[in-house]
């Protein structure tokens, strides 16, 4: 198994609407991956497929399975977050965690427990007793004591508040990710997370616009200062975005070497949210 996903060609229609463009893809195992793209890219779509909720055209694999004709194989070896909201109200969270020992093989109560012990969570609560912040923590320690080699995040921390975001990925960085597993993380709250990913995939239409990873962006993509002596050369290299910040233009470069551009102004590395906001600019124009 070369990939834990591969996609080939992968294609999606809801009758007459293409949801998925000739998706190609790979991703591979001990990778953090940022699936980011405005609502209805197809970010859900692509997911659905991957879990096996959902037929396509094309060649899809995960973890070298067909994810629909044998999702039940699949699901032995991923887990998946979308929203908090799934857990049952009236369970206790001892009895969540024995309900899941049963239901899934690779799920040790033991190392939950050690994970909720770092939190106000007691066995004896139930879910509908805990705040929004505190069945996320729930939801994560049981994902997070499932021995799975692919974790797929969707909006995981919608609607928490920044202390709690900031906690969820913290735990999830430093208690659960090593070289064997593999994350895919979608969000739009995507200028807090990528200073933990690796790679990033952009999604527009059903069409990837951008599959690199985060070094590959260093090497790449420049955000420039310019002063208004070098406007004129920094349009010849033909921006593709810029903005104005106290009297200085902000530009942003895909450029094959930082030599070429340094001459320009204050060169540092865009943020993957402004980077995003450019591709997709560009798509539009």
């Amino acid at each position: 198994m070369s990939h834990i996903l591969s996609a080939q060609n992968v294609n999606k229609k809801f009758g007459s609407f293409q949801a998925l463009k000739s998706v190609n893809l790979n991703i591979d195992k001990g990778k953090i991956v940022g699936l980011i793209g405005p609502n209805g890219a197809g970010k859900t779509t692509l997911l659905k497929s991957v879990l096996g909720l959902d037929s396509c055209e094309g060649d899809l694999k995960v973890l070298g399975i067909d994810p629909f004709k044998k999702r039940a194989d699949l699901m032995k070896e991923i887990c998946f977050i979308a929203d908090v909201a799934v857990l049952p109200k009236w369970i206790k969270v001892e009895q969540l965690l024995h309900f899941t020992e049963q239901t899934h093989p690779n799920f040790s109560v033991e190392q939950a427990k050690q994970f909720l012990a770092k939190t106000k969570i007691k066995m004896t609560h139930k879910v509908k007793e805990l705040s929004k912040g505190m069945t996320a923590q729930l939801h994560l320690a049981i994902v997070m004591s499932i021995n799975a080699k692919l974790l797929v995040l969707d909006e995981p921390t919608l609607g928490l508040d920044i202390l709690f975001r900031k906690q969820f990925y913290d735990n999830l960085l430093n208690d659960y990710f090593d070289n064997e597993r593999t994350i895919i993380i979608t969000t739009h709250q995507v200028e807090e997370i990528e200073h933990i990913l690796t790679d990033v995939v952009f999604i527009r239409e059903g069409e990837i616009v951008l599959d690199a990873n985060m070094d590959e962006l260093t090497s790449s993509y420049f955000e420039v200062m310019v002063n208004q002596d070098n406007y004129e050369a920094a349009l010849a290299h033909k921006p593709l975005t810029m903005r104005k910040v106290f009297g200085k233009h902000i530009m942003l470069f895909h450029a094959h070497s930082r030599e070429e551009i340094e001459l320009l102004g204050e060169v540092q590395r865009p943020s993957v949210s402004d980077l995003f906001v450019a591709l997709m600019q560009e798509e539009s124009a």
